[in-house]
């Protein structure tokens, strides 16, 4: 094979992996051996067989060939796949060729032991190997194993035989084509178990497989879920997860006796010889297997679907609520990360809050949109009904890709032992307990949270008592109606304090979130993005609906303006409030920093040249809560968040209340009526008071606010 044919190759499927959106990320890849290595893949498409060899020789920098399904090799695409290395199932010298470019050190090698694309997991992982169980599916092949045990027989042979048979050791050699023994002399042969993991997976019509019926009027159904799958995944985009295992020295499995009887023989032995050894090497074929095997199956990359999938298969009943269904889910990722011994997806390492709110990440909406296109499923009125006979473990694979991809992800779930008993134990707990567990850990998780960031972010002698940061959570006689109360920019849960007293003083339950960034110091609301803040009003709001039947979200100054978001994307909200929300960013007093220079030199940089993390010195109302700094940043992000607010205030239905000081230095009246008259809710207030300060959710004459508020939640 041409090295220059190779490496041009290679470029060009670089170039067609960066005009596709697939992602491709790797893992593990540092600790790659030095030696020859025969990759054992799990199979699932056609795109690994192209992009795999190139991504593994950029770490190892030695080519790398693979066995491909002889059927490709028919016309031109033979010539193709020989010019990136593929060699044919059906050629005749195949296995000659791997032990010889492998001990030489010209190739390393990947081999799919699962032949066909997709396999049912509990059939290979499980004694059905040996026959026991009929009727399952055949368990993964040894040929990997068989190859890498012999390359490493001829290593050693060859080795022990340069000083007691050189005739023979020389034979071989030119058997092999070995020019130079430095390889064979120094190296030593490995099996690197690899797990590839596509997420999503989703197969739709597309630009390749409506192009190909329109010129053909015979597709094979093979090729036809191919072009589905791929060019899906090619024109929509997939994330990779290429995810290097713990590589096997394979001398290890020739300690034998019988073993080395053969190895060490000074007695000819040809490549195809039947040896003495023979069954003992098969069983040490089938032990490296049923290890590699374990290994990639265990090597999965955890993701969404595989939590949605399993948890639907294992419900005992075929309905569930989906709010329920989501709770529990919700639970799952809690137990997920780190807890498990399990790999995860990038998207479970963030917060999961979005599960119980508005969905925003389309994580259960395109799973639900999946299972009910694909039969496994039937939705109505927030119930799911689930179809077992279409999510079946037993179901034939050969288009299940396609039929049937929910019952994919629950399958690839089936060896990771200690999440599938966390699914199932989840999976049948009562609904009461659920609710009560997601409780406690919307609670756990904002503490730590809190805790983390006060203790990465603390400054002596400028960050408040964490007292003044911490969540704050008022339980209330009643689980009719829970209120959330959003402070607002620079400030902390401490602000609200006084309205949520008053409130819980009526019978409600208050809880007042931290938003990121704040409660800590400066330099914490610094690195904070717009999507911190949301998260932390939308745990407040989950936290409510899970323990009360109604919502209320409230919030003052920015946090009116995170309320008024929470509002525009939730549904089943009983009302909410904003007291003085800021409009737009620019029309802020000046008041707000310690000069108007300042402050219109900060309106410039946020507009003109970006945001830095500069700050601002400026005069807080309440400085034992507020900060006296603010990060240029953190302004322009709030300045990103109310530009994306103001369109959407038309999608506000539920029952609003907006107040407002008429005297108020930092946010104007005029203001906060521009948010109100774009607010779409039938039934909507505006309150105005005769206070001259921003902050009048404390301090004299409040009550009367706490008193309108306290109006406007008695009527919802």
């Amino acid at each position: 094979m041409s090295s220059f044919a190779y490496l041009a190759t290679g470029r060009m499927i670089a170039l067609m992996q960066s005009l596709s959106k697939i992602r491709v990320v790797c893992h593990g890849q540092e600790s790659l051996p030095s030696g020859s290595i025969i990759f054992v893949v799990n199979h699932f498409t056609r795109i690994e067989t192209l992009l795999l060899p190139y991504h593994i020789f950029t770490h190892t920098k030695t080519p790398v060939w693979s066995l491909a399904h002889s059927s490709f090799f028919e016309g031109s695409m033979g010539s193709f796949l020989g010019k990136i290395g593929m060699v044919s199932t059906r050629d005749p010298d195949r296995d000659r060729l791997i032990v010889k470019t492998l001990l030489t050190g010209e190739a390393n090698w990947i081999i799919y032991p699962e032949g066909r694309m997709v396999k049912d997991k509990e059939a290979v992982v499980s004694p059905s190997f040996f026959g026991l169980h009929l009727g399952r599916q055949r368990g993964a092949h040894t040929g990997a194993a068989n190859l890498a045990l012999r390359t490493e027989f001829y290593r050693k042979r060859i080795n022990y035989l340069l000083t007691e048979n050189s005739l023979e050791a020389e034979r071989l050699m030119n058997m092999f084509q070995i020019e130079n023994m430095m390889p064979v002399l120094t190296e030593t042969t490995w099996i690197v178990p690899i797990n590839l993991t596509y997420y999503p997976f989703r197969a739709r019509e597309n630009v390749l497989s409506t192009l190909a019926r329109r010129f053909s009027d015979k597709i094979p159904d093979r090729l036809q879920e191919e072009l589905l799958t791929e060019g899906t995944m090619f024109f929509e985009g997939v994330n990779i997860d290429i995810r290097f295992g713990k590589a096997i020295a394979v001398a290890e499995s020739l300690t034998s006796s019988l073993i080395e009887q053969d190895m060490f023989s000074l007695q000819r032995i040809d490549f195809d010889d039947i040896l003495p050894s023979l069954p003992r090497l098969r069983r040490e074929a089938t032990r490296l297997m049923h290890r590699f095997m374990t290994d990639i199956y265990g090597m999965t990359t955890v993701n969404h679907d595989h939590l949605f999938a399993s948890l639907l298969k294992a419900l005992p009943l075929n309905r569930i609520s989906e709010i329920d269904f989501r709770r529990r889910v919700f639970l799952l990722t809690d137990l997920v990360p780190g807890k498990t011994g399990i790999f995860c997806h990038r998207s479970l390492e963030t917060s999961q809050i979005a599960l119980l709110t508005d969905d925003r990440h389309h994580k259960y909406r395109e799973f639900l949109e999946l299972a009910r296109d694909t039969g496994v499923v039937r939705c109505a009125k927030g119930v799911i009904q689930r179809i077992s006979a279409n999510l079946s473990a037993e179901s034939e694979f050969s288009r299940i890709r396609i039929d049937n991809p929910i019952g994919v992800a629950a399958n690839e779930v089936q060896p990771l032992s200690l999440l599938k008993r966390r699914v199932r134990w989840l999976a049948w707990m009562p609904e009461i307990l659920i609710r009560s567990k997601v409780v406690d850990v919307l609670l756990r998780q904002a503490n730590e949270q809190f805790d983390a960031d006060y203790s990465e972010f603390h400054r002596a002698g400028e960050s408040r008592e964490q007292t003044v940061g911490a969540p704050l959570l008022l339980k209330g006689s009643s689980q009719k109606l829970g209120v959330v109360l959003v402070h607002g920019f620079l400030a902390a849960p401490l602000e609200m304090l006084e309205l949520a007293t008053y409130l819980q003083k009526r019978g409600f339950w208050v809880y007042c979130p931290r938003l990121r960034g704040h409660g800590t110091s400066p330099e914490d609301l610094a690195t904070r993005k717009c999507d911190d803040w949301v998260d932390s009003a939308d745990l407040g709001y989950a936290l409510m609906s899970t323990i009360c039947s109604k919502v209320v979200i409230g919030g003052f100054s920015f946090g009116g303006g995170l309320a008024l978001d929470a509002a525009a994307r939730l549904t089943g909200l009983a009302g909410v409030f904003a007291v003085s929300p800021p409009f737009r960013l620019q029309n802020i007093s000046s008041r707000f920093a310690a000069a108007a220079t300042t402050w219109n030199r900060v309106m410039e940089k946020i507009h003109l040249h970006g945001a830095t993390k500069e700050y601002v010195e400026i005069f807080p109302e309440r400085p034992h809560i507020n900060y006296s700094r603010v990060p240029v940043a953190a302004l322009a992000e709030m300045d990103h968040f109310m530009n994306n607010l103001r369109p959407r205030l038309a999608d506000i239905k539920s029952p609003t209340l907006v107040v407002q000081a008429l005297g108020d230095p930092v946010v104007k009246a005029e203001e906060t009526k521009l948010i109100f008259d774009s607010i779409a809710a039938g039934q909507k207030k505006y309150t105005t008071f005769d206070f001259n300060r921003h902050g009048i959710l404390a301090g004299k004459d409040s009550e009367k606010v706490h008193g309108e508020i306290a109006e406007f939640i008695d009527t919802l």
